[in-house]
């Protein structure tokens, strides 16, 4: 089955300074897809992922050659609304940033700031129900976001970026502070949220990656050395390096 690409990234490089982290990258992410990015620590996976929302911007004397298209639009042309990119590409972070603030007030957060003329109970309730949180929480929405077990806290900031209707979804190393049943409650997220939205994941976890996503990409030094469908880069790799990494031999 051919998945058409709902981002595209053509000959990516990017820079911190003078220094090179990324160089000449070309992936496509398929749409309705999870697509995993696997790789030794600092070998450029993290860069890349927040080439997709421009939050590298956010980072002074850095510089980017290249595109990076969503829907065929090059997300870093002059007229591009950069707040209305970051909702429509919204990212989960490493760690559980809840805002110390009641549950409805973190789920609600996004459609307020921008304005979105809607419904704020149902937006909560639609919200917590795509993040498999609200039969735990339902009752309990006034509590303190903070007062959650971590796994819960991780589900409330993916209801929180679902919350702003997004298309794609980042997820940067969304398990790393998790315990394997949390770790195992986001997987089985995931599986649910590709049935509306696009997703990109960056794990080092080599065996959620085999286990949750649909497409991987190896990265190495900057470079992306292999990228493919999941069952045919761990089964079947065509790159020694990705062999290497997949084995442990390296990495």
């Amino acid at each position: 089955m051919a998945y058409k690409n709902r981002m595209e990234v053509q000959n990516v490089s990017f820079y911190y300074g003078q220094k090179k982290a990324l160089s000449n990258v070309s992936l496509g992410m398929k749409n309705k897809q999870i697509t995993a990015l696997i790789g030794p620590s600092g070998c450029g996976k993290s860069t890349f992922l927040r080439l997709l929302n421009r939050m590298n911007e956010l980072i002074p004397d850095t510089s980017l050659e290249g595109t990076v298209l969503l829907d065929g639009q090059d997300i870093y042309a002059p007229e591009v609304d950069v707040v209305d990119l970051r909702r429509r590409v919204g990212m989960v972070f490493q760690r559980p940033n809840p805002f110390p603030q009641s549950i409805y007030a973190n789920v609600t957060f996004g459609p307020k700031v921008l304005g979105m003329e809607c419904d704020l109970d149902g937006v909560v309730e639609r919200s917590l129900r795509a993040a498999a949180l609200w039969d735990e929480v339902k009752d309990k929405l006034a509590s303190s976001a903070l007062a959650l077990a971590a796994g819960q806290q991780q589900r409330l900031c993916i209801a929180r970026v679902l919350a702003v209707e997004p298309e794609v979804i980042l997820l940067d190393e969304p398990c790393s502070a998790l315990d394997p049943m949390a770790t195992l409650q986001i997987e089985q997220l995931m599986q649910q949220l590709k049935q509306e939205y696009t997703i990109v994941i960056v794990t080092h976890n080599m065996q959620q990656a085999a286990r949750a996503s649909d497409w991987t990409g190896l990265f190495w030094l900057g470079e992306l050395i292999e990228y493919n469908d999941t069952p045919t880069m761990f089964m079947a790799p065509k790159d020694p390096k990705t062999e290497a990494y997949l084995t442990g031999r390296v990495g």
